[in-house]
């Protein structure tokens, strides 16, 4: 099974094959969200709702189409999404145990987050483990690309996390590799907030512990350097991490100490990069300028006399002297700055 990524393009709440879309007004995505429904439905209401579902649940035998699962907030939010918001387990494990492989499981709100997603926000493992029994699809991503594993190695949710691994063999490795939409799979997530136990457990799954971000070729060593973390560049090293990896621009993680403060890790790093990577690649752009200097100081010039210098004693003559028309040169590299030179002119002298 693949991770799935829907569209946001229409700005719609898509609730799947027997739910009609409903319009919504679509919010900024900022962090994980997990407070919802709060405008819109007040607390009576909620609590209301609730008993009512109640109420059918212990009178009625479970059909196929309920009226509770169609119900949305102006957030897209289901019943489902607004009990495990406000920890209201009990009505949570309800909803669950009458939708067994129901698409209703895996409705999303208008930040695509399914029921599973918030499970783990609001780090409630027993909930976890209840979604994914009765199918909760965990390859679903959100409007930031991420799945709920993601979700666990962002927040450092162990309990969650080891949930969802032992629930999900058979899609463990697509899901570790997946990368979000700011190209970070689990393990970089894991290493950016620092979660060495995580980084431990995630390379123990099948996780490339040399896979680089798609936005710069960073790999976690890379990223723990970054950060300044010792003790993740320690454990990096110790679990194989290859530190003559180059990122897009031609660094290795060692390069990147460069400037830093860290001895430690600038150590750890030297004694093992191979001594041709340890100085800092030529700059482009210094290559660009002196190619720029050689070229103009070979260029000839057109210069141009009028009259001839006459000897001492002569009548005056004329000399005029200019450089030819400007020329204009384009830099190499990423600016490509333009850089005119102005014509320049000598004096207009007499010769006597």
């Amino acid at each position: 099974m693949d991770v799935h990524r829907v569209s946001n393009h229409n700005q719609m709440d898509y609730n799947f094959d027997s739910m009609e879309p409903k319009h919504g007004t679509m919010l900024p995505c900022q962090e994980d969200r997990f407070d919802s429904g709060l405008e819109s439905l007040k607390e009576d209401e909620l609590v209301n709702g609730f008993e009512e579902m109640t109420m059918n649940f212990k009178e009625e035998p479970p059909q196929e189409y309920e009226p509770w699962r169609a119900a949305v907030t102006e957030d897209g939010d289901t019943l489902l999404h607004l009990a495990i918001i406000h920890e209201a387990k009990e009505h949570a494990f309800q909803m669950i145990k009458l939708s067994h492989n129901h698409p209703f499981l895996n409705a999303q709100n208008h930040q695509r987050q399914t029921a599973l997603h918030l499970a783990v926000i609001t780090e409630q493992p027993q909930l976890v483990e209840r979604l994914l029994s009765a199918g909760s699809d965990p390859c679903m991503a959100d409007d930031s690309g991420n799945t709920a594993l993601h979700i666990a190695c962002k927040r450092g949710s162990l309990a969650c996390f080891g949930v969802i691994t032992q629930n999900c063999s058979r899609h463990i490795t697509s899901m570790v590799t997946f990368p979000n939409y700011s190209g970070h799979n689990c393990l970089h997530l894991a290493s950016i907030n620092g979660y060495i136990s995580l980084v431990e457990s995630l390379v123990r799954l099948g996780a490339d512990i040399n896979a680089q971000e798609q936005c710069s070729g960073r790999t976690s060593l890379h990223l723990a350097v970054d950060l300044q973390n010792p003790a993740l560049v320690r454990r990096l090293l110790e679990l194989g991490a290859d530190v003559n990896c180059l990122n897009y621009g031609g660094f290795t993680p060692y390069h990147l100490t460069y400037g830093r403060q860290n001895e430690e890790i600038r150590r750890q790093l030297y004694e093992k990069t191979a001594q041709e990577l340890r100085e800092l690649p030529d700059s482009e752009s210094e290559e660009s300028d002196m190619e720029d200097m050689e070229s103009s100081e070979d260029e000839p010039y057109d210069d141009i006399k009028f009259g001839k210098p006459r000897s001492k004693g002569a009548g005056p003559g004329i000399e005029r002297t200019w450089m030819k028309t400007a020329s204009s040169v384009v830099k190499p590299g990423p600016d490509r700055k333009m850089m005119t030179k102005k014509p320049k002119y000598s004096k207009t002298k007499a010769s006597i």
